[in-house]
This record gives structure tokens, C-alpha cells and sequence, in this order.
């Protein structure tokens, strides 16, 4: 265990490191930091620190720069979060409002992290599969095929075009919707194949062929892979960003949507909507590299996850703050939507 005095050494060079990008020395912490302790004492306490693997020394004639262990200890015993200002957070609520649709809201998540953090912002588009039903549509396009609609309680909206094996007049189309909606309406999409198992068989003779054509272009909408879809912003934030695992594998990282999920799933833990600090080593997929991450959904509905990725020398109260804040915002609109 580190005493408090040591501690606020460490705490002292990880602030000065991720505000300078410099290896800190011991005089520099003495002057800049309100430490009541000489450069001698301060130098004794980063040797201590270095030997228990808080700090390294990455040149013979350098300072020294925190270690995945010492930004670990930082993050759980020695920042808290900034919050963000009034300002900050009226800006966030009035750019995320603007927004028409799910596929708006995402988009404008994604860039707003990306500006507020200065690192790359992750978004995951809510899955299908912990949805429910808002409304199911049919829009007649010609007498021998409709646009069938599926909107869930997330705001997402899928469409496909369904070719009828029959002249269906509308009148008919508006009973099948009457229908479909009677059945489905606020269950949640993985119930809906078992829902509609029997349902040509409750409907008149005439009726089957196309109810059967439209539940199954429906059913295969649900078993499309929509968990898998996740979007990024800010790649240009990389430019000036020191990673380990070079720039190279970090850029690969972000056009692997595989990887990307992978590395947003290692955040979830055991309560969702917690907010989780991933550092360096502790990431599997990618070395070298920060992942601050949260839920968000609709109410208690935790339905997918967002965050922002960036290197290990991060600004990790500032981040935290602003993952929080944006997570709760698309919460709230999703909510009310």
C-alpha cells in the first residue's frame, strides 16, 4: 500500500505527463506542485514508485512517465470525473435534440464525443434482439408488392420491399396490418418468431399466401446481424497520439467492426449502464490503447454501448465526464422518443 504522500506524487505525474506529453522529473513536481517536500524526498518517492511498477523511465537522462498500473491506481483511487460545465452540457442537450431519427441520433453522438474528448467516439446502434415492437407498417406500391415498416421502441426503423405471390387489394393489406400490429404490438423482437408461428393459419384462405411472403421477409429483418453495426468518429484526433502498438494497428482496429465490438463488449461487466475505464494491458484486442465506456438505452433498458478510444496518456477525469454526460443525454431522448 502507497501512503498519501506517495500517492500524490503519482497523482502529480500522471497530471503533468498527460498535460505535457514530457517524462517528469522530480524538480519539476517539487515546483509546480504543492507537495511540502524537498526534490530529494519527492526523487526517494519516485524510486519507490518505479519499483513497484507505478512509474518507468523510458531514457537513462529522462523523467519518468506513469505505467498501465500507475494510470490504473489514478483512475480508481486518485481522479474523480470532472462534470461538465453548464455550458458544455446546454450545447450537448440542444445538438443532440435537433436530431430526426435513431440513425441521426447516432451520428450526432458519435462526432459530438469525438469533439468533446479529442479521441476517436464509439457507437454501438442499439440491438434489435433487446427491442420491442412500436409499430409494424404496410405501404401499398403497386396491387402485387408493399414496403413493410418495423419500428421499435428505440426510435430504429427498418424497411423492406416484399413482391406479393398475388394481386392483394388494399383493403386486405389494411386488415393484415390491423392484424400483425394486434399481435405484435410491445413484444419484444426475439418473441416475434413464436408469435407469429401460427398466424396464417388464423387468417381467412385468401389471406395466407401473402401473410406467409410478409412474415418471412419480417423475420428475416430480425435475424439480421444489427447488434454488429457500430460507428466511429475522429480518427484525425490519432495524429498527435503516442501508442505502443503503433498508429497503424489502431487505425486497422477501427475499420474491423469485429474488433471494435469485441473491445466495447470487454467494457460491460456486470452492470451495463457503469461507467468502465479499460487501460493498455488490460485491453486484449489492442495494446497500447485507453477505452472509457458506458451503456445507454431507453429507461432501465440498457441497449447498447458507447465510449471513446484513445492512448493510455488520456485526460481521464475530462473523458469520463463527457461519456457520462453524452450517454445520458441519448438515454433521455431515446426515453422520450
Amino acid at each position: 500500500m502507497l501512503d498519501d504522500r506517495k500517492l500524490a506524487v503519482l497523482r502529480a505525474i500522471v497530471e503533468d505527463y498527460v498535460s505535457t506529453n514530457e517524462p517528469v522529473g522530480s524538480k519539476a513536481l517539487a515546483e509546480r506542485h504543492n507537495l511540502k517536500v524537498s526534490p530529494a524526498t519527492v526523487r526517494n518517492d519516485m524510486a519507490a514508485l518505479e519499483e513497484e511498477g507505478y512509474i518507468t523511465q523510458p531514457h537513462t537522462s529522462a523523467g519518468r512517465v506513469p505505467t498501465d498500473k500507475g494510470y490504473r491506481l489514478f483512475v480508481d483511487r486518485l481522479s474523480q470525473v470532472k462534470p461538465l460545465s453548464g455550458a458544455e452540457r446546454r450545447a450537448i442537450e440542444t445538438f443532440l435534440a435537433g436530431a430526426v431519427d435513431l440513425d441521426d441520433v447516432v451520428t450526432r453522438t458519435v462526432r459530438l464525443l469525438a469533439q468533446l474528448t479529442r479521441q476517436v467516439a464509439v457507437v454501438q446502434y442499439p440491438t434489435l434482439t433487446r427491442s420491442t415492437v412500436r409499430h409494424v407498417e404496410l405501404v401499398p406500391l403497386t396491387d402485387r408488392r408493399v414496403m413493410l415498416v418495423l419500428i421499435t421502441n428505440t426510435g430504429r426503423v427498418e424497411q423492406r420491399v416484399v413482391e406479393l405471390p398475388e394481386v392483394v387489394e388494399e383493403t386486405r393489406i389494411a386488415h393484415l396490418r390491423a392484424v400483425l400490429n394486434a399481435c405484435l404490438d410491445g413484444c419484444g423482437l426475439s418473441a416475434v418468431p413464436d408469435l407469429v408461428a401460427d398466424l396464417p393459419e388464423r387468417l381467412p384462405a385468401e389471406d395466407r399466401p401473402a401473410v406467409a411472403t410478409i412474415l418471412s421477409v419480417l423475420l428475416e429483418t430480425l435475424v439480421e446481424r444489427h447488434d454488429e453495426k457500430i460507428v466511429f468518429a475522429g480518427a484525425a484526433n490519432l495524429a498527435g497520439a503516442d501508442f505502443t502498438t503503433g498508429l497503424r494497428a489502431v487505425l486497422e482496429a477501427l475499420e474491423e467492426q469485429v474488433v471494435l465490438m469485441r473491445l466495447l463488449g470487454e467494457t460491460s461487466g456486470d452492470t451495463p449502464s457503469a461507467l468502465t475505464v479499460r487501460i493498455g494491458s488490460e485491453n486484449p484486442y489492442l495494446h497500447g490503447t485507453s477505452i472509457v465506456a458506458t451503456g445507454y438505452g431507453s429507461g432501465d433498458n440498457q441497449l447498447a454501448r458507447l465510449g471513446v478510444l484513445g492512448p493510455t496518456r488520456m485526460d481521464y477525469p475530462v473523458t469520463m465526464g463527457a461519456v457520462r454526460a453524452v450517454a445520458r443525454y441519448v438515454s433521455q431522448i431515446l426515453a422520450a422518443s
